[in-house]
């Protein structure tokens, strides 16, 4: 019945041969698999994946079955070529990822590049994304435009420096981060920019899907009252900023990281919330995360 209807309500369209078909699959619920990409998936001639083993369990519940061809990040370049060799045979090919689309945050890019550069077509088949999911409920109002900033490199120099261009930025930036990083992330986060929105959304689509904003002086304290935010995957809005708010945001930080070198903790955030007119409870909040993140 599924492919009945999905044939009906993509049948009509035109799916042309020896082209590459870059096919988004849910990323998590598989009821927000679209119609076309099962159409696509039931037409093509094998499904180039980035995980046969994971691929094989979403045809099986899509009641479909194909030949499955390994490229992954690990042997995208030499796997290109096999693929190229069937679209030289006139057949249609599917590439999926493991979640959401192909190519963006995910192999895929090279395999695309390889397939433009010998003259085959490449169809987008468009379906569930975590990123326009996670902006479409941060209700960010000074977001004007965005930019995905993906996974934070892992070294620690490197890292600092992507965190501290977050800081700055006035647009929206979405990240994705690890259940083993995230504790991590949001006390950089609070450390940096204490009274910027922030969007987390935990496990998006899922059955313990969770989403919730804050100021980010907050997110530590959210993280440690319950054990279980911590599991699962994350997408991470940090919402825009009004400009003219930068200056006064950028010198409370600034003045509360002079005092914190020379008083208490709660002395420190006192004399800043009464300097800056700042609300104190986000002052403490963001104190402690300088003070665990310890010396820049």
């Amino acid at each position: 019945m599924l492919r009945e209807a999905a044939a009906a309500a993509a049948g009509h369209q035109h799916f042309p041969r020896a082209a590459l078909y870059l096919v988004a699959t849910p990323i998590g619920n598989l009821a927000d698999v679209s119609l076309r990409a099962i159409h696509v998936l039931s037409l093509v001639d094998a499904i180039a994946c980035e995980d046969t083993r994971h691929s094989a369990v979403l045809l099986q519940q899509l009641g479909l079955e194909k030949p499955l061809l390994a490229v992954h990040q690990h042997n995208e370049a030499s796997a290109a070529q096999a693929v190229l060799g069937r679209l030289a045979l006139g057949e249609r090919i599917a590439y999926v990822s493991d979640a959401g689309t192909p190519a963006i945050s995910d192999p895929g890019a090279i395999l695309v590049a390889a397939t433009h550069a010998a003259g085959y077509v490449t169809v987008p088949i468009p379906g569930a994304s975590s990123v326009v999911a996670a902006l479409s409920v941060a209700g960010d109002t000074h977001a004007g435009g965005f930019r995905f900033v993906g996974f934070l490199p892992t070294r620690a120099g490197e890292r600092q420096t992507a965190l501290r261009d977050l800081a700055q930025a006035t647009s929206a930036q979405v990240l994705f981060e690890a259940p083993h990083r995230i504790e991590a992330l949001l006390t950089q986060l609070a450390g940096l920019m204490a009274t910027r929105k922030v969007t987390i959304c935990r496990e998006l689509t899922k059955q313990f899907e969770s989403i919730a904003t804050m100021a980010a002086a907050e997110l530590p304290g959210w993280l440690a009252a319950d054990a279980n935010r911590e599991r699962g995957e994350f997408v991470v809005v940090v919402h825009g900023m009004a400009e003219q708010h930068d200056p006064q945001d950028l010198a409370t930080g600034r003045l509360l990281k002079l005092l914190m070198r020379d008083l208490p903790l709660k002395q420190a955030v006192a004399l800043t919330a009464e300097i800056s007119g700042s609300a104190r409870n986000a002052l403490y909040e963001q104190a402690l995360a300088l003070k665990q993140s310890g010396p820049e």
